[in-house]
């Protein structure tokens, strides 16, 4: 018997609440909301062994998975020795989210994504804000039955209601809903709407240039610059991290990097510096870095919110060394989150949150003194 959808995990008053939601985006034309769906397909990158077992070949981790079992990332499944999905057209999270929330700040400012995103992650980060979809598997979400020409009507359908000429992967980690995002991405790009992915980074470098021929722009979580950081707080490691963000600006995808600054764990003056200077030397001194508030969450209830002079010394620190746009997050009306011209010192675009004020970008310059501000502006 199907367990109700507002059961435990969503009580009645969420789920209305969610529906109403839904229904101002125009999902609920898709086919509805079901709790547990699975949404199954073949997955793309695996081989076969002996006995059965597959070994996936979607990110760096490289599960071997006897038959009847699961990847580390919870949603692929080895069923009789093939491997699938089981995230394909069930999204558990469909919103329309202003560009900045990605966060983008050069890409199509005051603009709006229709983002995406499905249960389970490949990762197991002890702070996740999302965790009750990133640590899930689809059985245990409320998830929408939908498909990629479904997601693209939609997008086109809000495109001028909601200046929204986006889709965004984001929330969980995107790779693990690998076939549904480039399916999805691959019929975006035919119908004119923009693609971007909001990711943990941690992609094997095949699929990644295969997703890049459809990627306009891309955030990835750079979650510390020390690999101890990603053993025992990610459950991960940083070179598969590094080498993601160099395939991306190779391949000319527009590229910001986050940083999440969480107290006493990354937030050292040599970690923040080392960070900085290789993001110089391998993505160039003109990629936009985020350095965003911690706050507890999940497992790391307790630690404290970041000191907002802890974030204020890690941008100066980064700016220091040479780094051009530099931004603080997750800290309301702070004057890091306006982008300036790096050669006359001017307020280019001015934001209050997630809100523009004002942008005095025309063309790709500043309309000041004309100096290139890199992004994707129209």
């Amino acid at each position: 018997m199907l367990t109700p959808i507002w059961s435990e995990r969503l009580n009645r008053r969420d789920f209305i609440k969610s529906c109403i939601a839904l229904a101002s985006l125009g999902v609920t034309t898709l086919k509805g909301q079901e709790y547990g769906l699975i949404g199954r397909k073949e997955a793309r990158y695996y081989r076969s062994m002996k006995d059965g077992k597959v070994q996936c070949q979607l990110c760096p981790h490289g599960c071997i998975v006897p038959k009847g079992r699961r990847g580390l990332c919870r949603v692929r499944e080895n069923r009789d020795g093939r491997y699938f999905t089981l995230v394909y057209g069930n999204p558990c999270a469909v919103h329309l989210d202003p560009i900045e929330k990605k966060p983008l700040f050069h890409f199509l400012p005051g603009t709006t994504a229709l983002s995406i995103a499905t249960a389970g992650c490949n990762f197991s980060c002890k702070y996740c804000q999302n965790w009750e979809i990133s640590q899930a598997r689809p059985e245990d979400t409320v998830n929408i039955k939908t498909s990629p020409s479904e997601i693209v009507d939609l997008a086109l359908r809000r495109r001028s209601l909601f200046k929204s000429h986006t889709i965004a992967y984001t929330y969980t980690e995107p790779s693990i809903f690998y076939e549904f995002m480039l399916d999805t991405a691959r019929l975006a790009k035919k119908r004119g709407i923009r693609n971007i992915y909001h990711s943990n980074g941690f992609l094997r470098e095949e699929p990644l240039k295969e997703l890049c021929h459809y990627l306009d722009g891309a955030n990835i979580d750079l979650k510390s610059f020390r690999e101890e950081f990603y053993n025992d707080i990610c459950g991960g490691s940083l070179k598969p991290v590094l080498n993601t963000l160099k395939t991306l600006r190779k391949q000319g995808v527009h590229l910001e990097v986050t940083n999440l600054v969480v107290p006493t764990l990354n937030d050292g003056d040599d970690e923040i510096r080392d960070l900085s200077r290789w993001i110089i030397d391998n993505l160039g001194s003109e990629t936009p870095v985020h350095f965003s508030r911690f706050y507890p969450m999940y497992r790391l209830t307790q630690l404290t919110p970041t000191p907002v002079e802890t974030l204020r010394r890690v941008v100066e620190l980064a700016k220091g060394e040479g780094l051009k746009f530099v931004y603080m997050g997750n800290v309301p009306n702070n004057e890091f989150e306006d982008t300036y011209c790096p050669n006359c010192g001017r307020v280019l675009i001015n934001r209050r949150g997630y809100q523009i004020l004002s942008n005095r970008i025309k063309g790709g310059k500043c309309s000041y003194c004309g100096r290139e501000i890199p992004g994707v502006w129209s």
